[in-house]
């Protein structure tokens, strides 16, 4: 008797790297926006507790989600933002009831976007004689973005929720730009405020 063998085909999400499962719904995301004592591509360094009082200040729900740091495009909400011994921990749901939510939402899937980046104010920096890095010490925080590029090396999405459960991303961490580049952050600083992935 001829064993018969029959496949099965399914849709799942590609990633480039092994992955084990979490628990997130199928819209959320999390990852890090910030990590601690890693020099950025403008030579910033982000103290441990540097975003503690702002997120007492203004909580949660104030700091906004947004598509490479374009003020008019919202693309979900923050469900949790907290300091770690890593960094700055974020997890997030993307609003898919938009076209640009979907969007990012297709291409984080995909691995085709993963980068994450802050919008925030200096309010205490100190440079590091040493080095010549500018030490932030204290930032208000304003906005985190899922962006392209990055600034800050491994500011990115590291888990996505699927249907049924999470694939948790172990990527290379790749080296960026900042959302529209440095000038683009210079920009911003001319209105009082900053665009990092740090």
């Amino acid at each position: 008797m001829t064993p018969h063998v029959s496949r099965l085909r399914r849709r799942l999400a590609h990633v480039d790297a092994p992955a084990i499962l979490a628990t997130l719904n199928r819209d959320e995301f999390e990852g890090y926006a910030s990590l601690f004592g890693v020099p950025d591509g403008a030579g910033d360094v982000v103290a441990p507790g540097a975003f503690a009082k702002s997120l007492k200040a203004r909580g949660v729900a104030r700091v906004r989600m947004l598509y490479q740091h374009f003020a008019h495009e919202p693309i979900g909400a923050w469900q949790e933002i907290r300091e770690d011994a890593r960094g700055l921990y974020v997890r997030g749901r993307l609003v898919t009831d938009i076209e640009r939510g979907r969007d990012v939402r297709a291409l984080l899937e995909q691995g085709a976007l993963n980068g994450l980046s802050i919008g925030f104010k200096t309010q205490r920096a100190r440079r590091d004689r040493a080095s010549g890095l500018r030490v932030l010490q204290e930032i208000e925080l304003w906005e985190i973005s899922v962006v392209t590029f990055p600034l800050l090396e491994g500011s990115s999405v590291t888990a996505i929720g699927a249907k049924s459960a999470t694939f948790k991303l172990f990527k290379g961490e790749t080296h960026g730009t900042g959302n529209q580049g440095i000038a683009d952050a210079r920009g911003i600083v001319r209105t009082g405020g900053e665009r990092r992935a740090g």
